[in-house]
Parts: C-alpha cells; structure tokens; sequence
C-alpha cells in the first residue's frame, strides 16, 4: 500500500506513445539561445595548470554557456574567469565572470562539450592602450 507522502508526489499514470518515452523533461531554470559569442576562458585556481581558451558559445542563458573545445584540462566543479564577449580592440569593455564547470561531455569528434554556470560577474575589464609612457 503506498503511503501518504509517495500518493502526493508521484504523478498517475498516463499511456504514452513509444515516440514520447524518448522526450525528456527540461530542466533548466533558464530559456538558452544558441548564439555565438566569442569568449576567453582560463581557470581561476592557480594550483590548475594555466590554459587559455578562447572559443565561441554555442548556445548562452543568463545563469549558463555551452561551447565546444579541444582543452582537456576541463573538469566538472573547475571554477573558471570567463570574459564574454570577448574581443581584443583596445577600446572594447569585455565583462569578466566567474564560472564554474558544470557538465563535460566527450563528443564524437573528439573534442568536449563544455557545460558551465555563471557565479557572478567581476566586472568589466578594459583594454585601453595609449601607447608608451610621456616623457617629462
């Protein structure tokens, strides 16, 4: 007999077709937009070794990106800074974020779909360059 708790949390059952058993629930808090944007990425904890990364988003949300990368020094829980977008015009405003992997899928092409959660943004970083220092 199936208690109180189980009765209010399980759902009836219902007949599904054999093409719906294969349509999953969606998850995601958030709607993505499968956008590029270019992006640089390295990690965060200076005890990883140091890779620089720098690729285009396949699909963005406010909290998450996905993209797709040849690194493999990729792990699930890997806190990262990501600049997005990125560009390196010296009057760009690039915003940096602190990110954190959250998924990491082989791919049949052999590179890695990357999965990651934005934390918080750090700010904006700005890449001005006047040249040289006045001489006095």
């Amino acid at each position: 007999m199936a208690t109180q708790q189980e009765l209010m949390t399980k759902k009836p059952p219902t007949a599904a077709s054999p093409r719906q058993a294969h349509i999953h629930t969606e998850r995601r808090g958030t709607r993505r937009c499968k956008i590029t944007q270019l992006m640089r990425i390295r990690p965060s904890d200076p005890s990883k070794e140091h890779f620089e990364d720098l690729r285009g988003s396949v699909s963005v949300s406010r909290s998450g990106v996905y993209f797709q990368s040849s690194e493999s020094g990729y792990e699930v829980g890997m806190r990262l800074f990501i600049t997005m977008p990125y560009s390196n015009d010296p009057a760009s405003m690039n915003r940096e974020y602190l990110a954190e992997v959250a998924r990491r899928d082989v791919l049949p092409t052999g590179m890695f779909g990357i999965g990651i959660k934005i934390l918080m943004e750090m700010g904006i970083q700005h890449s001005y360059n006047f040249g040289g220092a006045i001489p006095r």
